[in-house]
């Protein structure tokens, strides 16, 4: 969430600069974009200890369910700027290194007795934690491990230890676990839950493999999806054609690593600079000269016009919505399922990445949002109301900070409503109905396959 400075208000609530101007001006520019700043942001660094607000709720309110859908943590890049030396990071877990974690050795003891756990498919052939010296392409690093290690803490402090969700005799009925089949995404879920219930007993844990980025399980047929995710890369490069200091920014990389600009930029040059950038590695130099600083501006404040422009821009909201469905339609399946009593999968992780947490993100409404961050988390909370046990509410949270009423659905609802959270029929609402009505259409598979209005 974007906190934009105001200035003091005195105590009679009069703003001591200005009586008169109430409205804003509507012609000041937008803040300026830092891409050092949100570059950092980014990464997520392990650093001083998060506040977040998962777990608040009044004292007669019961939490009943918490759904996580994470990001992996840091990775190696996905790409390499051709002719250049890869940046010289060390995947191997050193609990001596920072960043670091106080459970970080005994995470990696008890990695290696994980054979007895249930694992889908692929994911058995997987490794169950980084241990390259030289980091493999994607794979999770240190720091990434530490990020979920951290992740897992919290929502066991709050979760576990405050609200009891779980009894200390948990069945493997109880927790759902799904990840996509990369590495990354497999670790980062061992990496939060060894942190939320340490020492968990592997035979308990079945963990579910997703081939789909989006989660869209059996339902990925959807036609319209693609065509809006078309018009939203068409959008994309006209925005970068556009950008004349992208375009002599990639120019002058280019001649210093001595290739054609074309195929720097199919390199996607980002990915592997933010990895320099991160670990505090020097950008990379030929006998022509360095990359720098001020190329990974320009580079990282395109990136944040683009998604920028994207918020504005219905295009890629319309991929959105027909993207996260079927995930969105599971989840209020679920809550509704515990709302009536199952005690079955009452904490589930989804660990995935961030082209599923921003279409997510997109569609719920949430705009003020940031692109998913490494170790990113979005978490609905479902909590029953103890004077009107039949009453159950949804809390929506990102990053540890409360996003409920930042969502489409229960934007207005805090206004007539004493209780901080959002009627859990308005979140099925949305999802079962109100999703389509852009599309004219009344269900999934209709607007799959109509137009937009």
């Amino acid at each position: 969430v974007h906190l934009i400075p105001v200035n003091t208000v005195r105590e009679d609530g009069l703003n001591p600069k200005s009586r008169k101007r109430i409205m804003p001006d509507l012609l000041t520019e937008p803040p300026a974009i830092d891409p050092v700043y949100e570059a950092h942001v980014y990464c997520n660094i392990p650093t001083i200890a998060e506040r977040s607000m998962e777990g608040h709720a009044p004292h007669y309110f019961k939490l009943v369910s918490v759904q996580v859908l994470i990001r992996h943590g840091d990775r190696y890049p996905l790409y390499a700027i051709p002719k250049t030396k890869r940046p010289d990071i060390d995947c191997v877990l050193v609990p001596s290194r920072k960043p670091s974690h106080p459970q970080l050795e005994a995470f990696m003891k008890h990695m290696s007795k994980g054979s007895a756990a249930q694992m889908d498919g692929s994911l058995s052939s997987l490794p169950r934690f980084p241990s390259h010296s030289l980091c493999e392409m994607g794979e999770l690093t240190q720091t990434g491990v530490v990020q979920h290690l951290r992740n897992g803490q919290l929502l066991r402090e709050i979760y576990i230890n405050k609200h009891k969700l779980l009894p200390g005799d948990w069945t493997a009925k109880q927790l759902y676990l799904e990840t996509t089949g990369k590495s990354r995404t497999l670790q980062s879920a061992l990496a939060l839950l060894y942190t939320f219930l340490p020492d968990f007993d592997w035979k308990k844990i079945t963990m579910r493999h997703q081939w789909s980025t989006i989660f869209c399980s059996g339902s990925c047929d959807c036609p319209m999806r693609n065509h809006y995710l078309e018009e939203e890369q068409r959008r994309q490069y006209s925005l970068r054609v556009k950008n004349n200091d992208l375009e002599k920014i990639y120019v002058d990389m280019a001649k210093i690593v001595g290739i054609p600009t074309r195929q720097l930029r199919a390199s996607n040059p980002i990915d592997s600079l933010l990895c320099y950038f991160c670990h505090n590695v020097s950008f990379p130099c030929t006998k022509t000269g360095c990359i720098g600083m001020e190329h990974f501006k320009v580079i990282k404040r395109h990136q944040l016009e683009d998604e920028r422009e994207r918020q504005e821009k219905k295009l890629y909201f319309l991929y959105a919505l027909l993207a996260t469905h079927p995930l969105l339609n599971q989840t209020v399946n679920r809550l509704q399922r515990i709302a009536e009593g199952k005690k079955e999968e009452v904490f589930v992780l989804y660990s995935a990445h961030d082209v599923t947490l921003s279409p997510v993100l997109s569609a719920l409404g949430i705009t003020e949002a940031r692109f998913p961050r490494f170790a990113a988390r979005l978490v609905f909370e479902l909590w029953q109301d103890g004077k009107r046990p039949k009453e159950h509410f949804i809390r929506i949270l990102y990053n540890g900070a409360d996003v409920t009423f930042q969502t489409s659905f229960c934007k207005d609802h805090y206004k007539r409503s004493s209780k901080p959270m959002c009627p859990l029929e308005k979140f099925v609402n949305f999802v079962r109905r109100d999703m389509f009505l852009i599309f004219n259409s009344t269900s999934y598979y209709d607007a799959c396959r109509r137009r937009a209005l």
